[in-house]
């Protein structure tokens, strides 16, 4: 049986024209929309969608604990605490990497947010430590709840079917809409909602098989998805490694429409839009949405954001 969702934002996010970044992308005026889940609760992002429903099917079990796990800057382990915060709830944060004091980031937030955060170093199986974790929890009489990398299982997919519908109605003419790609509920969600043929994802090399975890979760959603549109030409050198195309696409963005992304998934997303454009897979005269899946934060926890700091001081 479906649990029913909490309710963790507002709804429906905006979708806002961006003609100048269109016109930068060689597109119409009017073609380029932006959907702005950058603007959700938490300091903004896709994942609190998905923890509508991850956490209504949590605490329906009756969880007291939310636990998962990610990387040191994960924007859905912040997520995570701010919503166990907001629902009386507590959360362990299982996080993998070097974390660096001078650029925080997510991890300032999950301090603020309360979270408790557990430290794997890289190449340690963090899967052992989530168990270790659980398993703690529950002599201590707590009833933890695990929720997956990126809320992305069937139940978490679930909010990117609704924002899907809420695309169909605030642009029904819509054709493409381009969207990161990480651990893939976001692009399930959405290719379950509008079909494979209106969803262009852009792989951002998180997880190694993402066209099949996209079908996957499509397919449980009740969908047939059909042959997918995944681009895998922005992975660069891997996951959070920002790449050249990437960085033009962070300026350009910035410097058009105002719009602040991130170098791990949408500065990636919006340099797949950009080839997408150049090679005819997304052509003018037709209605184009860029899903803005925030992470904000983690801009700010990259070593991207100190170079950015450091050429403006060096030019005044």
């Amino acid at each position: 049986m479906t649990t029913a969702p909490v309710r963790l934002s507002t709804w429906p996010t905006p979708l806002d024209p961006a003609p100048r970044l269109a016109a930068a992308l060689g597109l119409g005026p009017d073609d380029l929309w932006v959907k702005r889940d950058d603007l959700t609760s938490f300091a903004g992002g896709n994942k609190v969608r998905k923890l509508e429903h991850l956490v209504g099917e949590a605490e329906a079990a009756g969880a007291t604990v939310l636990v998962t796990t990610g990387g040191v800057q994960s924007n859905h382990a912040r997520m995570t605490a701010a919503a166990a915060a907001v629902r009386g709830l507590r959360a362990v944060l299982v996080l993998t990497g070097a974390p660096d004091p001078a650029r925080p980031g997510n991890l300032a937030l999950a301090e603020l947010f309360g979270a408790r955060v557990v430290l794997v170093v890289p190449g340690a199986d963090a899967d052992a430590q989530v168990a270790a974790v659980v398993a703690e929890l529950r002599s201590a009489g707590e009833v933890p709840a695990v929720l997956p990398l990126g809320g992305s299982t069937p139940t978490g997919a679930r909010g990117y079917l609704a924002c899907a519908h809420e695309l169909a109605e605030q642009l029904p003419d819509l054709r493409t809409v381009v969207v990161a790609v990480g651990s893939g509920g976001t692009m399930a969600g959405l290719v379950a909602g509008l079909g494979a043929d209106r969803v262009l994802g852009v792989d951002t090399g998180a997880v190694p098989d993402p066209a099949e975890r996209v079908a996957a979760l499509a397919t449980a959603l009740g969908a047939t998805p059909g042959p997918l549109q995944l681009r895998r030409d922005q992975v660069g050198a891997g996951y959070g490694e920002l790449t050249d195309a990437g960085a033009a696409a962070m300026t350009t963005a910035a410097r058009t429409e105002g719009l602040v992304l991130d170098p791990v998934y949408t500065a990636k997303a919006l340099a797949g839009l950009t080839a997408a454009v150049r090679d005819g897979t997304v052509v003018p005269g037709q209605r184009t949405v860029y899903l803005h899946t925030g992470g904000l934060p983690g801009l700010f926890g990259h070593p991207y954001a100190s170079r950015l700091a450091g050429d403006l001081l060096d030019r005044s």
